[in-house]
């Protein structure tokens, strides 16, 4: 029974942490688009899309490292 725990969290970890990567080079994409650019030139900061991108990747990250790392 603790092995199939182990291995769901392992599982799910690893999907935590393809998720969060996909979400912050999602965020660098969109940081790099001409609007974005203009955005960051006129206001000094982020979108607001942006930086939801960046924060919700850096959570998935740290939840999957966390599942992960605890499934060991």
């Amino acid at each position: 029974m603790a092995a199939k725990k182990n291995s769901f969290n392992k599982i799910l970890g690893l999907i935590l942490l393809i998720v969060g990567i996909g979400l912050v080079f999602w965020g660098y994409n969109l940081s790099e688009s001409v609007g974005s650019q203009l955005n960051r030139a006129l206001t000094g900061s982020y979108g607001n899309k942006i930086m939801t991108l960046y924060i919700a990747g850096a959570a998935c990250l740290g939840a999957g490292l966390f599942s992960f790392w605890r499934s060991r």
